[in-house]
Order: structure tokens, then sequence, then C-alpha cells
């Protein structure tokens, strides 16, 4: 189990908000509660597991009892205090645009640790981040938000690039100061393309 460190909170707090993102999608949905407890579950953890389930490593949900934990106290919240909630949204989607930043970059310096090559480990993160999401999407009966809207995928394809091109850079610069350009990136290209509504072009009919 990972010693308690300002890097284990960050996680513990993306996984609290991408639980509470799966949860209230099927609170949306009118699924009972343990419906609602399932499908933030798996938006928290989700991509976690894709991510050490391709490097070959044990998924984070079954060496450390903390981060399901956290993932089912969010969901359970959500689940009585969803009316509160929904008045956040603001708040929710800029704490999502964090997580989304952290899980990306964690998971693309994960996959570099792991030796995978430069293009391998941007998929591995990419996938860190959004993986949670298109699982929700699905099990919920919509069309992932990856595939639709946001920049939401390209955010942190942006953010798992620099990770994985600065890592010869890493001794110059530092390893926490690298992750901290790339979560910025993908924090505040998601931002933006919520603030403009940016979206990746779409068929003319």
């Amino acid at each position: 189990m990972e010693p308690f460190s300002l890097t284990l909170v960050a996680e513990l707090v993306g996984t609290a908000v991408f639980a509470a993102s799966g949860a209230s999608a099927a609170v949306g949905k009118r699924l009972d509660m343990f419906g609602v407890v399932v499908i933030g579950a798996i938006t928290a953890l989700g991509g976690g597991t894709m991510r050490d389930v391709l490097i070959d490593a044990p998924p984070l949900l079954l060496v450390d009892w903390r981060y399901p934990t956290v993932a089912v106290l969010a969901a359970v919240a959500v689940f009585f205090f969803h009316p509160a909630l929904s008045r956040l949204r603001i708040a929710m989607l800029v704490l999502d645009a964090a997580g989304l930043a952290l899980f990306t970059v964690v998971g693309t310096a994960k996959g570099l640790d792991y030796g995978l090559a430069v293009y391998a480990a941007c998929i591995v993160g990419v996938l860190s981040g959004v993986g949670g999401g298109i699982l929700r999407d699905v099990l919920t009966r919509e069309i992932p938000v990856v595939l639709r809207a946001d920049f939401y995928a390209l955010a942190a394809v942006v953010g798992s690039v620099i990770v994985a091109a600065g890592a010869p850079l890493e001794s110059r610069i530092g390893a926490v100061a690298l992750s901290v350009i790339a979560a910025a990136a993908i924090f505040v290209v998601r931002l933006v393309a919520i603030r403009y509504r940016w979206e990746a072009p779409k068929p003319n009919f």
C-alpha cells in the first residue's frame, strides 16, 4: 500500500470527483442506490484499472483499500445529497478537469516507468484519464463524452505527450515540474474548451 503523501491525497481527491461524476449520471438515469454506487465506483476506478492491466501491474483497487473506499463513499454521498450537488455544476466541471489532468499524467508516467514506448505510454495515460468516463457512459447508455464534446480526450492527449516527450529532460527540469506543466496544460485546455464550447469538427448534413 502506497505511503501517505501529497500525491496520494491528490489521487484520492480525483477518485472522489470521478466517482461523484459517475454517481451523478446514474442518479440522472434514476438507478437505485446499488446502481449509483456501482456506476460511481466504475467511473472512478475504471481508467486506473485499464492502465494497470495494460502495463501488467496489480490494479490499485485490489491492493489499496483506500481507493475503492473513497469511490464508494463519494457515490453514496451523491445518492443522498444530489439535489444540493446539482447546483455545483461548475465546481464539479473544474474538479473533473483536475481529475482528468492528474490521472492522465500519473498514467503516462507509470507507463514510462514500466518500460513502454512513448506512444504506448501516451495511450495508457489517456486511457487512465478517460477510461472510467467511457465505462460510465456505456453503462448509462450514452455516447461517450470523449467522442462528442469539449476536447475531453484531446486535452488528455496534450498532457500525455508533454509527459512522454519531456521525459528525456526530466533530469534538468525535475519530475515534479514536468508533471505540473503537463497537468496544467490538460486543465487549462479542458476549461477553455468548456468556456468557449470548443468541439472537434463534425460532418455536415
